[in-house]
């Protein structure tokens, strides 16, 4: 080194060394400002001169000043997260050199300071930061950290918003593995009531910053959620203190609600049910319809569309089938139940759909591999719109996809069976005259019908497909779609597409080519009776069905020659 290097590293390494000797800053290394510059300009000394001896001096001073500034973080009124990112960055470099293990040291950081630095904006940027510059060291030497610490890493974006959003999304894969595939997506859909319920505990237990959610638990969490319900049912705010409210009574609730637990947990310990009823979850869902959208929920409805586009991006092309197989009956099962937000709502559905759809389009066989909670969502068609438009997408998906194909005949017969239990139950309430009865709402009326309408159609089309795909059923669709088509008073659109396939059934050949499955049976997307025409320069003539020329005699009907269609080479 330089004479001049050669004094600053004297000094930086002087400064850590007293540091341990200094009462004010012993108990609390982060409150010396000192400490942190040091401790990047001896990592940037040692990062330049690339010295094994030079790190070997370090890092006795450096892993000592971490083992403070942990054991102070509960009595700290300092920031310590800045000061344990540059120590950790020291570790991840050199911990061959001297033999230092990371794991522990990543993992004390997660669990003692960043579970309660998190809401600290600097923290958070500069936490997101340190996991973008080391993310393939991380991904390969310590794969199971960040999947891990999701739950806690989404509190980061949820709470600090846009301002961390393209730096988030590029640390976001590294949170998915196996283990945190699934667990993960609750998560994601849910980030719009984990801003709710942050939000909710800071204005009951003041800022969360220096605060663990831990101890918010034990301490604060029955009362608050005694505050929450009190407000619900009762009128009261938290701030009122209803006169009837029983604040002052702990003995009430003696362990704190499971599902608010489940929201504020930093680790992934699987997969939990949120059961959607309970008071706590209702209470979050009235205060945030009934209350104006604070600007950090208003980004994060904007934010988590985002994160499922990246989310389902890897789904399609790294995630193994099974999983994805697994989470398909989770996907549907959330589908109606989401934040109640119209936009958010809305541009989440549509990604839920596309990605169920994609998985179906590239596998099938899922369709049969899922029959029971499909079969499961068509018999809740009508339970709201959001559940019609699911059965609607899974009709469409049973339809073209040949109930999971050629291969699977005995649950393409049972998801034909639920589809002709929808349309029997179903059939009297697409009609015209539906009900007698003076409706209060004309509009929410009318809707009802076109919707009930639209899925009939689905549901008929989806019965003549599924037939076409396996001819066994073709008796039985005729008798559902004749039943359709002898029905007057039927909606006529529905009626209208019944008789259409019921004439197409008796022309298997145009049947087949309309309505028959979208690959064949050798993987070729080409249906069956039905012509490439941009391969047509390399057919013979007689490729072109002899049907569209309808045995016709004499000279042609047409006036166009085949070298119209099949243009030369």
């Amino acid at each position: 080194m330089s004479e001049r290097d050669d004094k600053g590293w004297d000094f930086y390494l002087r400064t850590l060394s007293n540091s341990s000797r200094d009462s004010t800053t012993a108990n609390d290394p982060a409150s010396d400002p000192s400490l942190l510059h040091s401790v990047r300009k001896l990592y940037e000394i040692c990062k330049s001169k690339n010295s094994e001896d030079l790190v070997a001096r370090v890092y006795p001073h450096v892993n000592k000043i971490f083992q403070r500034a942990v054991a102070s973080l509960s009595q700290s009124r300092t920031s310590n997260g800045l000061l344990l990112l540059a120590i950790l960055q020291f570790f991840i470099d050199f911990g061959e050199v001297v033999l230092h293990d990371a794991d522990p040291s990543l993992r004390t950081f997660f669990r003692s300071c960043l579970s309660r630095e998190f809401s600290d904006p600097v923290v958070a940027e500069a936490t997101v930061e340190f996991i973008v510059s080391n993310k393939k060291k991380l991904l390969y030497s310590f794969p199971n950290l960040l999947p891990q610490f999701f739950p806690l890493l989404l509190k980061l974006i949820a709470w600090n918003g846009q301002r961390l959003e393209k730096k988030f999304l590029k640390a976001f894969p590294g949170l998915m593995s196996p283990g945190s595939f699934i667990p993960l997506f609750p998560y994601l859909i849910d980030l719009p009531i984990l801003v709710v319920a942050l939000e909710r505990v800071e204005k009951s237990s003041g800022p969360l910053i220096g605060s663990s959610i831990a101890s918010i638990h034990q301490n604060t969490a029955p009362k608050m959620l005694l505050a929450l319900m009190d407000e619900a049912y009762t009128g009261s705010t938290i701030e009122d203190g209803g006169g009837d409210s029983e604040f002052e009574d702990n003995s009430a609730i003696d362990v704190s609600d499971p599902l608010f637990l489940e929201l504020l947990k930093d680790e992934n310990d699987g997969i939990a049910e949120r059961p959607w009823s309970s008071p706590v979850m209702t209470t979050l869902f009235q205060t945030a319809a009934n209350s104006p959208y604070s600007d950090r929920l208003k980004a994060v409805l904007s934010i988590a569309p985002h994160l499922l586009d990246v989310y389902f991006s890897i789904a399609l092309h790294d995630v193994n089938d099974s999983l994805i197989c697994a989470l398909i009956p989770l996907l549907m099962s959330r589908f109606a139940t989401l934040f109640p937000d119209k936009v958010f709502s809305y541009e989440v559905r549509k990604r839920l759909l596309e990605f169920i759809l994609s998985t179906f389009q590239r596998s099938p066989s899922f369709i049969a591999l899922l029959k029971k909670p499909i079969m499961d969502r068509l018999g809740e068609a009508y339970d709201s719109p959001e559940k019609t438009e699911l059965a609607l997408q899974l009709c469409w998906a049973i339809g073209e996809h040949g109930g999971g194909g050629e291969s699977h005949k005995d649950e393409a017969r049972e998801l034909f069976e639920s589809l002709e239990l929808l349309l029997y139950e179903n059939l009297s309430s697409s009609r015209l005259g539906m009900t007698q009865e003076v409706s209060l709402s004309p509009y929410k009326d009318n809707y009802r019908r076109s919707s009930q309408s639209r899925l009939l159609c689905f549901v008929v089309t989806a019965i003549s497909k599924l037939a076409t795909h396996h001819r066994e059923l073709v008796p039985r669709a005729r008798v559902s779609l004749g039943k359709v088509a002898r029905s007057r008073i039927t909606d006529t659109r529905v009626w209208r597409r019944a008789c259409d396939f019921l004439g197409l059934m008796n022309d298997p050949a145009i049947c087949a080519s309309i309505l028959g499955p979208s690959r064949s049976s050798h993987g070729t997307s080409q249906k069956v009776g039905s012509i490439n025409w941009n391969d047509g320069a390399t057919k013979m003539v007689a490729h072109i069905p002899f049907y569209i020329l309808g045995e016709q005699e004499g000279p042609p009907f047409h006036d166009f020659s085949v070298s119209d269609i099949l243009p030369g080479r």
